[in-house]
């Protein structure tokens, strides 16, 4: 790396959650990456300013409400929006970073959860109950292995994933630039508001397809309203991960 090169910031959000958790394994991951050909500054973000520096950010678990709430009174939910939906910048949503990247969520009363959207799908807050029906188990992530994280054998370890009043991809939307207003009917649901994108590459990542990274096996069920949860082919399951360009969330 020569000496003109910029480092990567990459910003979490640090408003509630498990910011300080995120930022410690980026600073791990980090390390693993020395063969590149970079550098990497990893930002707690708070501000639009700190946001501003920021070339990809990650959104962590907590509690979306509170997060929007205040992200609302930081006056940080619409530069949020700018990052996102206008410009396109990479972003990955974890838990409650999810709910805010999704066009649509329900189980939610109006006025009382604010959305970034980015993602465009429908989220089903709170899918696996409340937190004393949480739970441990394998993930098969066959995407890990594409990244170097298989074994010698060519193959890919299990990924060991919590569910804590986890959140679940109840529908996948049609590809739209505009609000999800279909959505907004449904009973106890809310959509994110529109943000034309700006600039050819942000426009070119708007039309992308959602794409399926993750199942979870074996407890698919029925969802509020008689909808059942979307499942890629030759198997059920609940989606509990996806990427859409630059977005993506689980």
């Amino acid at each position: 790396m020569t000496k003109d090169t910029q480092p990567i910031v990459v910003g979490v959000l640090a408003l509630q959650g498990a910011f300080s958790e995120h930022i410690q394994l980026l600073r791990q991951a980090a390390k693993s990456l020395s063969a590149f050909d970079a550098q990497w500054t990893f930002l707690e973000v708070r501000t639009a300013a700190q946001l501003s520096q920021c070339e990809a950010l990650i959104i962590p678990g907590g509690e979306s409400t509170t997060i929007s709430l205040v992200a609302a009174r930081s006056n940080l939910l619409d530069p949020l929006r700018e990052f996102v939906k206008v410009h396109r910048n990479p972003t990955w949503g974890t838990c409650a970073g999810l709910i805010l990247l999704a066009e649509a969520a329900n189980r939610t009363k109006k006025g009382g959860q604010e959305l970034i959207g980015g993602l465009d799908v429908r989220v089903n807050r709170n899918h696996f109950g409340r937190q004393v029906e949480s739970f441990v188990t394998d993930l098969d992530l066959p995407f890990l292995s594409q990244s170097g994280g298989g074994n010698m054998d060519g193959g890919h370890y299990p990924f060991k994933a919590v569910f804590i009043r986890a959140p679940v991809v109840e529908k996948i939307l049609p590809v739209k630039e505009g609000p999800q207003v279909e959505e907004e009917a449904l009973d106890e649901t809310v959509i994110a508001p529109s943000r034309a994108p700006k600039g050819a590459i942000a426009k070119e990542a708007i039309g992308r397809p959602v794409e399926i990274m993750a199942t979870l096996p074996g407890r698919a069920a029925l969802l509020p309203n008689g909808v059942t949860t979307i499942h890629p082919e030759g198997g059920a399951g609940d989606i509990i991960a996806v990427r859409q360009g630059s977005m993506s969330g689980g």
